[in-house]
């Protein structure tokens, strides 16, 4: 038995690769459907997270195989907002680690590490990201590698907020043509200016030459 939690639809590739490998599995959409109780009954091989905003009790990580997915080489880049924080740094790909989950954050042992572009939009590299998550789920499945800790000395991310969307401290149109697209997904607060009274949003951002192009919605500013 596997177990996918994830509340976000893109990652339902991952129970697309388990349903053609005829691999049972369950699909778990938040907390309450992530009860130690329930878990027991299904005594999961594993547990994959490959995109989950809430902490895992060590109930659950420490009785059973918790795999997280995490956009960095780790250790560098241990920590919030992965994505956004590689971009902004200027990094055009980045690997896509596979580790165990532990009670400290993004420190686990490593089964695997995949490279990841970091081309185009956030939305675009989050779906990519899926795919490979289902490939290297069904690494570990059919292999059952053992984890090897991390080496080094760990980076550590800020995890980023709504408000460091702002375009305006940019000096530059690549900046803010990376800004765009790093926050163009769904479920991420999109990159903004502000005026006295309305907020213009940005999304599916181009660059050509010196000039961005890009869908804008304007609405009244936020109080």
């Amino acid at each position: 038995m596997i177990v996918i939690a994830t509340p976000h639809r893109r990652y339902d590739v991952l129970q697309d690769a388990l349903a053609r490998q005829n691999i049972h599995f369950l699909v778990a959409r938040s907390p309450d459907e992530m009860k130690e109780e329930r878990l027991a009954s299904l005594d999961p091989r594993y547990i994959f997270f490959p995109h989950w905003s809430w902490k895992i009790p060590p109930e659950i990580h420490e009785k059973y195989e918790c795999v997280i997915f995490h956009m960095t080489d780790v250790p560098f880049g241990r920590g919030g907002s992965p994505l956004q924080n590689l971009i902004v740094r200027g990094f055009l790909e980045t690997r896509l680690s596979a580790l165990r989950c532990t009670a400290e954050m993004d420190a686990g042992p490593v089964y695997l590490k995949e490279t990841l572009s970091l081309d185009g939009s956030a939305e675009d590299i989050l779906r990519r990201a899926a795919q490979l998550m289902a490939s290297m789920m069904l690494t570990i499945i059919k292999t059952e590698p053992a984890p090897v800790a991390q080496q080094g000395q760990p980076t550590i991310f800020k995890r980023r907020t709504p408000k460091d969307g702002d375009l305006r401290p940019l000096a530059d149109t690549k900046a803010a043509y990376d800004y765009i697209r790093m926050l163009d997904a769904d479920g991420y607060p999109p990159a903004f200016l502000d005026t006295d009274e309305l907020r213009f949003e940005f999304s599916q951002a181009s660059l050509d030459d010196d000039a961005v192009y890009a869908r804008v919605k304007i609405s009244k500013k936020p109080v």
